[in-house]
């Protein structure tokens, strides 16, 4: 189990563009202690590009999934 908070409502109301911005530079660095932190940060991208996509839209590359071929 992780220290990170659930992603919720309120969590992602209370994003501004500067939390955004912060979040997108961590995911940038991928300088994290485990691979649970990017990935919680991630999700949290994803989820604020989701509802709130004025805050989210300079950093869609960082949670858009490109399609691959699995064969």
């Amino acid at each position: 189990m992780t220290d990170s908070p659930a992603i919720t409502p309120d969590l992602i109301a209370s994003q501004t563009e500067t939390s955004v911005a912060e979040l997108a530079r961590r995911l940038e660095d991928d300088d994290y202690p485990n691979p649970f932190a990017g990935l919680q940060d991630w999700h949290l991208l994803r989820a604020v590009a989701i509802h709130r996509p004025d805050l989210a839209r300079p950093y869609v590359h960082l949670v858009d999934q490109e399609p691959f071929d699995e064969d």
